[in-house]
C-alpha cells in the first residue's frame, strides 16, 4: 500500500458511526486537494480487505453516490443502523452529520 492510500485509509476510518464525509472532504484529510476520484478507487479496491467503514462516505451534497439496487439500499441501511438521518432520496444532512471538521491526519 503507498503511503497516499495509507493515509486516504485512515481518513477514512476517523469517521466515527453517526457521522459521514464527502469523498473530497477525506482526500483533503489525506493531504490531496483534488483527490476525490482516488478515495473513490482505493474504497472501491480496499473498502472489504480492508474492513473500511464504506457507508460513510458520500457526495458532498449529502447524496449516495450508489444507486439504490447497487448498493445505495444497503449503504443506506447502514446509516440508518447508526443513527443517521437518510431520506427516500438518499440524501444526508452534511450539515448536521457531516464531518468535515476532522482534522488533517
Amino acid at each position: 500500500m503507498t503511503e497516499v492510500t495509507k493515509r486516504i485509509v485512515e481518513a477514512i476510518r476517523a469517521v466515527k458511526p453517526g457521522a459521514v464525509s464527502a469523498y473530497g472532504d477525506i482526500a483533503r484529510r489525506a493531504g490531496l486537494p483534488n483527490g476525490a476520484r482516488q478515495v473513490v478507487r482505493a474504497l472501491h479496491t480496499l473498502a472489504e480487505k480492508e474492513k473500511l467503514p464504506w457507508h460513510r462516505i458520500v457526495r458532498k451534497d449529502g447524496s449516495i453516490a450508489l444507486p439504490p439496487d447497487q448498493g445505495g439500499d444497503l449503504q443506506a441501511a447502514l446509516l440508518r443502523a447508526e443513527g443517521v438521518a437518510v431520506s427516500k432520496a438518499g440524501k444526508i444532512n452534511m450539515a448536521k452529520y457531516g464531518s468535515a471538521r476532522v482534522p488533517k491526519t
